[in-house]
């Protein structure tokens, strides 16, 4: 990956950060450019990861603070956590949320039956994140159906897109350059409401995988140039 010094400026708090999913999204926009901050519910588990994840990329890329501070630093947040983790998140960093873009990549699992899909009493969990927020924070999906296997590669693109939901279009034409960033095609995908389907074609990718004996099974949209 090539460094874009345009984005150097640009702080992004990945809450949940200290995850797998989490952690591949931090390096490879660390490597891009982006200032970033991991977020845990302890200050010192996202210190410890984050100074595993600067060791592994041979240089002081990535702080690690609590989700509130990590949340107050930033220009841009990204959620990255368990479903079972979701709302107490969002209601921890509700205020450090306001004016800024959230960036939701939760899916609503329900063990034991994580390859059937699970919607929740708000639909998808993004129209949840938009609902605990309230109007001042701009949430977009986005990031639901990559594969942690593939995002840990952090030096190699990810054969897949990028489904980008959201009511604002310039906050999902950010989320989309965040998508390049770390090496895939984001497609702009509608309103937030149609998260709904998004979230819920991670359980149908997870049946795949366990089907055909693979990893990392994304998603491609035929017919959209790059």
């Amino acid at each position: 990956m090539t460094e874009d010094n345009s984005q150097i400026l640009v702080t992004l708090a990945i809450l949940g950060g200290t995850g797998k999913e989490g952690a591949g999204l931090a390096m490879r926009w660390a490597l891009n450019g982006y200032r970033v901050i991991i977020g845990s519910r302890s200050a010192d588990k996202a210190i410890t990861r984050a100074g595993e994840m600067n060791e592994e990329l041979g240089g002081d890329y990535i702080t690690g603070m609590a989700n509130e501070d990590a949340a107050k630093a930033a220009n841009l947040i990204v959620l990255s956590v368990p479903y079972s983790a979701h709302q107490p998140t969002l209601q921890s960093v509700a205020e450090f949320c306001q004016g800024k873009i959230v960036v939701d990549l939760t899916v609503p699992l329900q063990a034991p039956e994580f390859m059937s899909v699970n919607l929740p009493e708000g639909g998808a969990a993004a129209l949840e994140a938009q609902a605990v927020l309230g109007s001042g924070a701009t949430v977009i999906a986005a990031f639901q159906n990559v594969s942690s296997v593939k995002l840990k590669k952090v030096n190699e693109p990810v054969d897949c897109d990028v489904l980008v939901c959201g009511d604002v279009g310039n906050a999902k034409q950010e989320v989309i350059q965040l998508v390049k960033a770390a090496g895939m095609r984001g497609i702009d995908a509608g309103a937030l409401k149609n998260a709904v389907a998004v979230e819920s074609l991670t359980p149908v990718l997870l049946y795949i995988n366990k089907t055909y004996k693979v990893k990392g099974a994304g998603i491609r949209i035929t017919g959209v140039e790059d």
